[in-house]
């Protein structure tokens, strides 16, 4: 869904005109992001036990390593290549590093979260969660991507991780009762599209409501999903979503600019999602062209960008 409205709003801004996919990035905008927080919460109370050394390198330095490798990359294709020149990269690398842009800020944004749902551990959930909703209804607007994001997000990404039992439970319940969960699916898909087409989505506490709503839409889906041979690739880039995440700018825009050019979509909806496909398999085809070789670091973490306490010591003892 991120990589949809990505794709599709850039055609239609550079096209300037809107498609047929347009109204389905609307309809998915109340729960997008939402969905991908508690998704990326969802499996931490695995970890989260973990010593701080081995939990640092595996849910911060993890991606802060991708975070900075490639915002580089964006920086010189974007500033160096396509816009101020190599001259201001410096310039803009640097704000990146106080102030994600593009279309890496998710990335930036989940180790925070992950640092800050560790130093929790002793509050109540209901505590944090009721405190997350507030800073959700809040509304927060800072001009600063991550103080605002963390306001807007955070409570999703810890109700994935607090909730996480009670959300496989419902995701079981959905497979018993499929007839009353599509019927609720249509009920919500009605609800939900009729307050985006009403302009109230983005009220306050109606926000709240429909993320939740949404989100628990987006798990009945993949609950009823599951058995199915659709699921095989939709679980296959769930598996390899940081592959996909990080580089689908890069087939996006160029499949974008190559059908602008060639006017031989000219439907803009076709032609978003022509782009969203290629920008979905794009970083994939470039994960496994690179797997073994020397361009593997884009995707892998070298040793050296790794913080194992444990293997050193035991190194250290020999």
């Amino acid at each position: 869904m991120v990589v949809m409205m990505h794709s599709t709003l850039g055609v239609e801004k550079a096209a300037g005109a809107e498609g047929w996919l347009h109204p389905l990035v609307e309809f998915a905008k109340p729960f997008r992001m939402p969905d991908f927080f508690l998704i990326a919460g969802l499996f931490l109370a695995r970890r989260i036990d973990r010593p701080w050394g081995e939990y640092l390198d595996r849910k911060v330095l993890h991606f802060v390593y991708f975070y900075i490798l490639w915002m580089g990359i964006q920086t010189v294709l974007k500033t160096g290549l396509a816009g101020d020149g190599f001259a201001a990269m410096p310039r803009d690398f640097l704000y990146g590093l106080i102030q994600p842009y593009g279309t890496l800020w998710f990335i930036y944004l989940l180790p925070v979260f992950f640092v800050v749902t560790k130093l929790l551990r002793p509050v109540p959930p209901v505590v944090v969660l009721v405190a997350g909703a507030a800073l959700q209804v809040a509304q927060v607007h800072t001009g600063s991507v991550i103080v605002d994001e963390f306001a807007s997000r955070f409570v999703f990404f810890y109700a994935g991780y607090a909730l996480a039992p009670a959300i496989f439970a419902f995701a079981a319940k959905v497979q018993e009762m499929r007839q009353v969960a599509l019927g609720a699916l249509i009920l919500w898909a009605l609800v939900n599209g009729s307050l985006v087409e009403a302009g109230l989505a983005d009220a306050r506490f109606v926000s709240l409501g429909l993320a939740v709503l949404g989100a628990m839409a987006v798990v009945s889906v993949s609950a009823l999903l599951a058995a199915s041979l659709a699921a095989v690739p939709l679980r296959y880039c769930g598996e390899n979503s940081i592959v996909i995440y990080l580089a689908f700018f890069l087939p996006m825009a160029v499949t974008r600019i190559v059908l602008l050019k060639l006017g031989i979509v000219p439907d803009i909806g076709t032609m978003s999602l022509i782009v969203t496909s290629a920008a979905i398999v794009g970083p994939l085809v470039m994960f496994w062209i690179v797997r073994g070789t020397w361009f593997g670091f884009l995707f892998e973490r070298p040793a050296w960008a790794r913080y194992e306490p444990t293997r050193r010591l035991a190194h250290a003892a020999e």
